[in-house]
Order: C-alpha cells, then structure tokens, then sequence
C-alpha cells in the first residue's frame, strides 16, 4: 500500500522530451520573434487554464511569430470556459492548435477553443469532439455561448460529434492532418492569418535532400513540476485512489507499533485527496461512505476477522467508489481502478491488517500481570512517547512521569494501558502519585506495609 500510494503521487508525471526538439543554434532573422509549442495535456484544469493564459499573454508581449497549443485533452473542470476562449479569439498573435500526437483527442472545452483558432490541425490517429460538454463538472455550462462568446470567434465547423483527423478535415472541423508538430509548423510558410503572412519554414538541403525547416526558434513550454503535481491530484482516479489508501495507511498506523511513517505517508495522500477532490464535482455524502467502508472493516479487523461490519464496509465502498463524482460519467474512475482500490483494501485489511493484528497483539500477557515488570529497551527516546522493545517486539510506549528515557537505555514495564506499555527506567524509577501502597517509616508514613512500585513490582 505504500509503494502505491509512492506511485500515485507522481503518476502522470511526466519529463520526457517534446513531440519536435527545435534547434536552439539557430538565430532568428530580424522579425521573427519565435514560435511557442504549448503542451496541454488531460484536463483543463486551474493549473492548464493558468498555463494557457500565460503563455498568451507572454506571446502578445513578446511579439512571437506564432502559439501554437498542442492538445490532448478530455475536457475541463474547474475554468472560466469564457475567459480560455476569448483569450484565444482575441490573441494579436496567432495561436493555432494542434490535436497531437497520434491518439490524443481534444473534446469539450479543447474543442471549442480549436473553433476559435485562426488555424487548427489534427494528427493522423487523432480525434475532436464532441464539444458538449464543455466542462466536465458542469455538463450544463454555458458560459462559452453567452455574449456569443464563442459563436463570432468560431473560425470553422462545430465538433458536435466525435470526428477522425480526416473526417474531421472533410467536415471542415480542421484545417489539416498533420503528423507531427513538426509538419505542422512548416506547413504554415507563407500562409496569411489575421491578415499576417506568416513566415516558419525555410529550405535546407540540395537535390533529394531538399527539406522545409523552421526557420526560428521552437520554444516548448509546459506544466512546471508544482503545477503537474496540481494537476496530477486533480485527476480522478487519482484523487479517488489516494484517499482511500491514505485512510488504510492511517488505519495501519493506529493498529501496529511504528516510527509513524505509515501515518505520516497517509495523512499526506488524504491531503493530496483533498487537494484534488476541491477542484472536482465531489458527492460528500460518497466521499462519507468510502470513511464508513474504512470504519467498518477497522472495527472487524479489531475484532479479529470476518463479520457484518465488513459485508456493510464492503458494500459501502463498492457505492462510495462509484458514485464519488457528480458532473459527467467521464469524470469516474475506470472500472479497473475500481476493482483494483476494492479487492486490495479487502485483502489488506481482512489479510494482512489481521495477520499483523494477531501476530502482534494476540500473546496471553496483554493486559495481564504477566507482562508488567518485564524488561526491555527504548528504541528512540521516550519523552513522554516513543517506541521499546520488548521481548524482540515493539511497541508504543510512554513514561509513567515527566521523566524522559533515552533511546538504548533499559526500562521497566510497569503497567499496560491498551495497547501502549507505561514504562520507567530500569534503575532509579521513582514512585509517583499513581503509586497507592503503604508508606514506610523512613518514608514518614506507617511502617505497617512494604512499599511496591507502580504495578505491584517491588521498589
């Protein structure tokens, strides 16, 4: 579970090179300011949206020969549809969009703003639409057509269905087909946009070996690793996948004797979990029965194996996991994650939770005499808490006074709290106000008793 929950936090991450590596030896010749490649890639999220804006209004200051967005994108959440499409429409410098590479797909919101374009393109493999809906957590938005929006910028036809690259062309949804970025920017040599004659490409090579270049710098730009991380929990799976293990790591934590690096990890995915689940058309009262599932298979694996709590966390899980998002279906989980997040808590709870909670809690001295007055040694230092070992287990422990233990020195247990040992020093240990027995004379109390130590071991 925490190797998954490791996982999940940087799934979709990724460095890898850009679609067209440009030469950065090539100066561009007086007026051409350069080319922008701007990678928006899975939702149209606040940390994409704020990506595209920026790379906009960069562009516009700088003067740049052209921006192009290369898109591969299920829709939006979270955005100002209106805002994203005008600040394409209304762009002084052309920004293009290309629907690449092979297999990507531009629907909703990404749809719309390719209508918009001055110029826009797909690769081969590659499909737009369709255009409803254009956010994903409000499938009835309609932003884009308010003020008519996006009806006096529209450059071309509607993606009001799915369309192929070449269908897509042959309805008039594109431009072109383009295989690559790369195509696609030389292609625009010597094309007016926006009343601009556009100049990208220039010819190297003789005879056979004559090829189109660009002729200015190609300058890639995407998510910075902070905004990916954003935009990484707020995909739903993923949001989804962390909350549930966060809460089993949690659980684990409470359960076994440890330096809380289980909780600490599950805390940090629930609130990744949250991070995310703010920016998505969340049911709370799902999100509530994923907490009972938890809760239910806790009480069970306290118990020591299978019972009804575990029928009705398994139930509630199986619902909390399939009704977690509002908005469009497009927004669940794939039903694979689903089974995978379903059938792993179950066997980790009922398997290896239980397994851990008999080998661990399940000897004849918890809670009995027989345990107190053993002798052990302190992990780390136990001030008020930390962890002993006793017996070559561990186990929490605390001081039974304000009276800190030092890792690798030995200690006494003098009496067993649940499933947390008090333990003292071995030397030394002063009595306290718990200590109840008869006081000795030299004490200054009756000398009819011999005092004890806390737990009934003698002083």
């Amino acid at each position: 579970m925490f190797v998954l929950c490791i996982a999940a936090l940087v799934l979709a991450v990724d460095v890898g090179a850009p679609a067209f590596a440009s030469s950065a030896a090539v100066q561009p010749p007086a007026g051409r300011r350069g080319i922008g490649v701007l990678q928006v890639e899975g939702l149209i999220d606040p940390p994409n949206a704020s990506l595209i804006l920026g790379a906009i209004r960069d562009a516009n200051r700088a003067g740049s020969t052209l921006l192009i967005l290369q898109v591969d994108s299920s829709g939006a959440v979270d955005v100002d549809s209106a805002k994203l499409v005008a600040a394409v429409r209304d762009s002084k410098v052309p920004v293009a969009v290309w629907v690449g590479p092979s297999g990507a797909h531009a629907r909703g919101l990404a749809a719309a703003l390719l209508a918009v374009a001055p110029v826009a393109s797909a690769s081969n493999g590659s499909s737009v639409g369709p255009l409803r809906p254009l956010r994903l957590d409000r499938p009835d938005d309609k932003s884009v057509v308010k003020g008519r929006v996006l009806a006096d910028g529209r450059r071309r036809a509607l993606a009001l269905k799915t369309y192929g690259a070449t269908y897509a062309k042959q309805a008039g949804v594109v431009d072109s087909v383009e295989p690559t970025i790369g195509e696609f920017i030389v292609s625009l040599n010597n094309k007016t946009v926006d009343g601009h004659k556009l100049s990208t490409a220039r010819v190297v090579g003789t005879g056979q070996g004559r090829r189109l270049e660009p002729n200015q710098q190609v300058n890639f730009g995407r998510l910075s690793l902070p905004d990916q991380a954003l935009h990484t929990l707020i995909r739903p799976s993923v949001a989804y996948f962390l909350f549930v293990v966060g809460l089993a790591l949690i659980v684990f934590e409470f359960f076994t004797v440890g330096v809380g690096l289980a909780g600490a990890t599950g805390a940090l995915a629930v609130v990744g979990a949250f991070t995310g689940l703010s920016h998505l058309p969340v049911q709370w009262w799902a999100l509530g029965l994923l907490v009972v599932a938890i809760l239910g298979f806790t009480i069970d694996v306290q118990a020591g194996g299978l019972g009804p709590w575990t029928f009705l966390g398994g139930a509630a899980l199986v619902a909390g996991s399939l009704l977690l998002y509002g908005g469009s279906s497009r927004l669940d989980p794939a039903w694979w994650i689903i089974a995978l997040v379903v059938v792993g808590t179950v066997v980790f709870m009922l398997g290896a939770m239980t397994a851990v909670i008999r080998a661990r809690f399940s000897t004849p001295t918890i809670g009995r005499e027989g345990m107190v007055g053993e002798l052990g040694d302190a992990e780390v230092d136990v001030a008020p808490d930390g962890v002993v070992t006793i017996r070559g287990s561990r186990w929490q422990a605390r001081t039974n006074r304000a009276t800190p233990i030092r890792a690798g020195d030995r200690v006494r247990v003098v009496e067993v709290a649940g499933f947390v040992l008090e333990v003292e020093p071995e030397e030394g240990g002063a009595k306290d106000y718990r200590d109840r027995g008869p006081r000795t004379a030299a004490d200054g109390g009756s000398d009819d008793g011999e005092g004890e130590a806390p737990g009934g071991l003698p002083s």
